[in-house]
């Protein structure tokens, strides 16, 4: 039985692995600063390898670059020997739930979860703090102190005293605030699904320099758009108001998305409360459509002029499949094919429209007149017209020749979203002061207008989606909402820093001051820790009780819990040490390596993070021959980390026939013991992955 490794993926390890794959000629052997022996890769055998497409190191290339870059690459790839410690008391449905909450520094967290989730998430959406001149809270281990900045481009000498009459420290916080976001992003890229994609919000302040970057990171071919969120004018802006934050919208594949002939489409705002009406007016009169029609028109008439379905008024006409409206019929652009359509009363060829027929033989044409989609007029001298329906029937817009039934699930109308939207800022603020009974987040996003933004490019396929800025935990409520109006089961990841608000409380002023109050004064009240990660718990929880109890279709797992994680120090202790700092005792303590303060569940997700298992997989608790075995996803993995176990309880648990096993090293008395342990598991179930801590 081998060990477990218990640390999170080297990167930099596995591209080696991969160039060897591809170019196993380059590859050498070297040790590292263990003196074991590892794989090395010759940079000058490479190069030649791909001479064709290599850089010239004389010429000048096209790319950003700034003061740290390579030591936030380097931090990108760089495994932790940390954990995940589950909090069951912070959690909601810690048992059934499938989203997942974590505490902690997103780059770490991200490391730790990349084994699980590689590959699998479908919609990244981050918020990162914007770079306002301040310091960032998120000060990575290479990131330059304003201090060091300043001396070190000559404004203060080593005292700190100033050299110049006004230290400009603009240079450093770019610098910082690229160095910050590259790693995680870096990161964040290998969590995408190949259909997957990222949305990131933005100001003025780095919108530039956040394009540059994440067309380096996930190529500027990926680009799908830029877009213009506005939330209001500034009445008091000296120049221009500047109301509107930007999202980057950038894919995995663009290429993937193209082959899979993607198209995303939403609803029509107003469409779905068109059809209630209809329904409701056919409930009325029946097939009386001329009533429906009558009373339709009436209904669109008293509708204010702001509703939304007031702009779909010319779906007032009414058939067998739902209300419509007259559309072209004409080839959009022009120079479209021309062909002899033949009217049904005069028997003799309709006008051709300026720009020819919108379908492309007069085969399809025939089948869409058998739809009853094309509109004849009186006679022969106008172009007919084609429907455009609210609810569009199979065949409207594509080849299908099978209309669709009269169920009420329908798909509407829908439309292209443009790259610009206005949503005002005070909407969300109203909504959190009534969900939190007082002001307690700066600044927070609207999770309605997300909720429509993330059913957009998701494109009404359920998936993983992700948040590593979580903040006032936007993101997740927003996933509560699409899943519960679209029946969509989307599990939202969700990570944030233990920000101290007291720290926040001494640079605040104005409103975001009284803010921050009202944030402590809630958070004493709960008697919980003054941070940010404690107020987006209790946002998440009451939002997924808001949309649960409101808005559950039957078709909606109706999961708005979360579990609970918070970034710990690995459950074993660290036995690293030379021969002149080790004693009898020290010895005798290191063969129990679990740290003392460490539950049986707290090792089992370290288990569960280096075997790369899904973190929301379910887990039950056997007691079985007086000992605790903890069973995974109905025994994927079946794990014991009493002492003292026994052949009888190896046999039971290999009869299962997990697919994976895992013990303690100590808990067999000798080696004779562990390696018996081993052959029953080879004997009554060959297939099974056992390891040890």
């Amino acid at each position: 039985m081998d060990k477990l490794e218990l640390q999170s993926a080297d990167v930099t390890a596995k591209n080696v692995e991969a160039i060897a794959a591809l170019f196993p000629q380059v590859v050498t052997e070297g040790s590292d600063d263990e003196g074991n022996l590892v794989h090395r890769i010759d940079f000058e055998a490479l190069r030649q390898e791909l001479s064709d497409y290599a850089v010239d190191d004389a010429k000048e290339v096209y790319q950003i670059d700034w003061p740290g870059k390579l030591a936030a690459e380097f931090a990108s790839n760089a495994p932790i020997a940390k954990t995940l410690r589950p909090n069951r008391a912070d959690s909601v449905s810690f048992d059934t739930t499938k989203n997942l909450f974590i505490e902690g520094d997103n780059l770490e967290a991200l490391k730790l979860l990349q084994e699980s989730y590689l590959g699998k998430v479908r919609l990244i959406y981050i918020d990162p703090p914007y770079n306002t001149g301040g310091d960032l809270v998120y000060r990575d281990d290479f990131a330059t102190s304003k201090q060091e900045y300043l001396w070190r481009s000559g404004q203060v000498n080593e005292a700190g005293e100033r050299l110049v009459a006004n230290t400009q420290a603009n240079g450093r916080f770019h610098s910082d605030w690229l160095s910050m976001i590259y790693p995680r992003l870096r990161l964040a890229k290998r969590f995408l699904a190949q259909d997957g994609v990222i949305l990131v919000s933005i100001d003025d302040a780095e919108q530039a320099s956040l394009r540059r970057l994440m067309d380096e990171v996930f190529g500027e071919q990926n680009f799908i758009a830029q877009l213009i969120w506005e939330k209001g004018r500034k009445n008091d802006a000296k120049f221009f108001s500047n109301g509107h934050e930007y999202v980057m919208v950038y894919a995995k594949s663009k290429s993937y998305l193209r082959e899979q002939k993607t198209v995303w489409r939403e609803e029509k705002p107003g469409a779905r409360e068109i059809w209630d009406e209809y329904l409701r007016l056919r409930e009325l009169h029946g097939a009386a459509g001329a009533a429906i029609e009558k009373d339709l028109s009436a209904w669109f008439t008293a509708l204010p002029r702001t509703d939304p379905s007031k702009k779909w008024a010319r779906y007032k006409r009414v058939d067998a499949n739902g209300p419509w409206r007259d559309d072209n019929i004409s080839w959009p652009g022009g120079g479209g094919p021309r062909y002899d359509v033949i009217h049904p009363v005069t028997g003799q060829p309709c006008k051709v429209p300026e720009r020819g027929w919108i379908w492309p033989d007069p085969e399809t044409m025939k089948e869409k007149i058998r739809l009853g989609i094309v509109v004849f007029r009186d006679d022969h001298t106008e172009p007919p017209f084609r429907k455009s329906h609210l609810r569009p029937i199979a065949g409207e817009d594509d080849d299908a020749d099978v209309q669709q039934d009269n169920d009420d699930d329908v798909e509407l109308a829908v439309q292209v979203r443009g790259t610009y939207f206005y949503k005002q800022s005070q909407v969300s603020v109203k909504h959190l002061r009534g969900l939190m009974g007082a002001q307690v987040f700066n600044n927070p996003k609207d999770h309605t207008e997300l909720s429509r933004l993330f059913e957009y490019v998701l494109g009404g396929k359920s998936g993983i989606v992700m948040d590593f800025f979580a903040g006032s935990g936007t993101t997740a409520e927003a996933v509560f909402d699409l899943c519960a109006r679209t029946g969509l089961n989307c599990p939202v990841i969700l990570v944030q820093l233990p920000e101290r608000l007291e720290d926040n409380l001494k640079t605040a002023t104005g409103s975001s001051k009284t803010t921050i109050q009202n944030a402590i004064k809630l958070l004493e009240k709960l008697g919980k820790p003054l941070t940010i990660a404690e107020l987006t718990k209790i946002r998440i929880g009451k939002a997924g009780e808001l949309v649960v109890a409101n808005r559950k279709p039957s078709d909606w797992n109706g999961d708005g819990g979360f579990r609970a994680f918070t970034i710990d120090t690995s459950n074993f202790a660290d036995v690293a040490m030379t021969p002149d700092t080790a004693d009898q005792v020290t010895l005798v303590d290191l063969v129990e390596s679990v740290k003392t303060d460490r539950s049986s569940e707290d090792v089992l997700f370290e288990v569960l993070i280096d075997w790369g298992v899904d973190l929301s997989s379910p887990i039950s608790v056997e007691p079985i021959g007086g000992h605790e075995v903890l069973s995974v996803e109905d025994d994927a993995l079946l794990a014991c980390f009493d002492d003292g176990l026994d052949d009888d309880l190896i046999r039971n648990l290999a009869k299962r026939k997990p697919l994976k096993a895992v013990f303690k090293d100590t808990a067999f008395a000798t080696d004779a013991a562990r390696i018996n342990a081993g052959q029953i598991f080879e004997q009554l179930s060959p297939d099974t992955n056992v390891k040890v801590l």
